[in-house]
């Protein structure tokens, strides 16, 4: 099927006189008629639902339709974008390991990362995305166990050369791991370029509408874990809470996903509740139409604050001068996001009277919205960065991140005139 139809008809197909509509599981808890069928539930012996801390119905059906629109075996979903991220990456490091990521990625990764999961044990080399392949090859140790990065970056806007990085990955044995969130499967695929394993925080364009907090994770089963067994011992080796169960053995290509879900997702517990899922999946039956929408309305305003003259600077990655177009077209020929980031002239100051004059654009700590929304990412979801953390990250003191929504095109660029005369007097 063509994406368009998989955002609306993949994950659930109700059988005869079952509801057309994908119910919500609102249940903690299932029934069994006796215990040896529910302790084989408990010994990976069996599928099916005992507790929705692990698996729930509704949610199974949304991560269903996520991997299929992404082209992966399998997939989970979190309670957030950031469960995701660390689930991705935790799945698959402990105390004493390694990680290359991106520098030019969001502000609570780079701190998720280099902070918290620093005081799990796991170190960490920033990279910028941009350094040639030789540069970035010397940040690998042999205690490396994944590279991470953003395809597009949030706010940076950096477009990530996927054929590039999934060479470095795989030339030292490990796993390209992806944020997807900016893009969504309907503009970027990265599984056809090399990456191995993709991230979401669903609670941006593939929700849509604000309505709920989510993240997944869809494995592309292509990594072969078996390679490495002695690296990935968790993947290849007997998990002896499940009585000995070897993943790659039992789960083959669901491997990852399997272990992130009995492993972390049982101790852990970041489960994303089913009516949020449900709201999820109402967000994925039209993103194919609003991401078109976001594009063509974000390709308009960038276009008129580059000829505006008081604005400083734009970075768009679909602008035809972009530093990043030549990916654009390799990557993201249909389009990008919609996402832009520019300068006001009269620096800070001047980005937040502008912020502040806005009338239909919110000041809001979201993005990726069908309402347009503005942000000043350095004093607030950067704002733990030094200085020189965020030059590294791409996101300058003056930056405006502007999230254009799918509202008429006039409407929004009247709301940006006319707040940018008040703020250039």
């Amino acid at each position: 099927m063509a994406i368009d139809t998989l955002c609306v008809q993949a994950g659930y197909t109700p059988k005869n006189g079952e509801p057309r509509v994908m119910p919500i599981v609102q249940s903690t808890t299932y029934k069994y008629d006796s215990s040896v069928e529910m302790g084989k539930l408990f010994d990976l012996e069996a599928s099916g639902y005992f507790y929705t801390r692990l698996q729930n119905p509704t949610n199974d059906n949304v991560a269903a339709k996520i991997a299929a629109l992404e082209g992966g075996v399998a997939a989970m979903l979190t309670a957030s974008g950031q469960a995701a991220n660390f689930f991705a990456l935790f799945n698959i490091c402990s105390a004493g390991d390694h990680i290359v990521a991106s520098a030019a990625i969001y502000g609570g990764t780079f701190n998720l990362l280099g902070v918290t999961m620093k005081r799990m044990g796991i170190d960490v080399t920033f990279i910028d995305p941009d350094d040639d392949e030789d540069k970035i090859a010397a940040t690998f140790r042999p205690n490396t166990k994944a590279l991470f990065a953003e395809s597009i970056a949030n706010p940076a806007l950096t477009v990530l050369d996927f054929e590039k990085f999934a060479r470095l990955a795989h030339s030292h044995g490990v796993p390209l791991i992806v944020d997807n969130t900016f893009p969504t499967p309907i503009n970027c695929r990265p599984f056809e370029f090399g990456v191995d394993i993709v991230t979401h925080s669903t609670t941006k364009y593939m929700d849509g509408h604000a309505s709920g907090v989510g993240g997944a994770i869809v494995d592309s089963g292509n990594f072969d874990w078996t390679k490495y067994p002695e690296k990935y011992a968790g993947l290849c080796t007997p998990d002896e809470s499940y009585h000995g169960v070897v993943y790659t053995e039992r789960f083959g290509k669901g491997a990852f996903i399997t272990k992130a879900t009995v492993q972390l997702m049982r101790d852990l517990g970041s489960i994303q509740a089913p009516q949020n899922a449900f709201l999820l999946n109402l967000g994925l039956e039209t993103l194919h139409l609003r991401m078109a929408k976001h594009c063509k309305n974000a390709m308009e305003i960038a276009t008129r604050l580059q000829k505006d003259p008081r604005i400083a600077w734009v970075n768009y990655p679909g602008l035809a001068d972009s530093p990043y177009a030549p990916l654009v077209e390799k990557y993201m020929p249909n389009g990008t996001c919609g996402v832009i980031s520019f300068g006001v002239k009269g620096g800070r100051n001047a980005a937040t009277a502008f912020m502040d004059s806005l009338q239909l654009a919110a000041i809001v700590t979201h993005v990726a919205d069908a309402r347009t929304c503005v942000l000043h990412p350095a004093s607030t979801t950067h704002r733990q960065m030094s200085d020189e953390q965020l030059e590294a990250a791409k996101v300058p003191a003056d930056l405006v991140r502007f999230s254009v929504g799918i509202e008429d095109v006039e409407d929004i660029w009247q709301d940006i005139d006319r707040a940018l005369s008040l703020a250039c007097k």
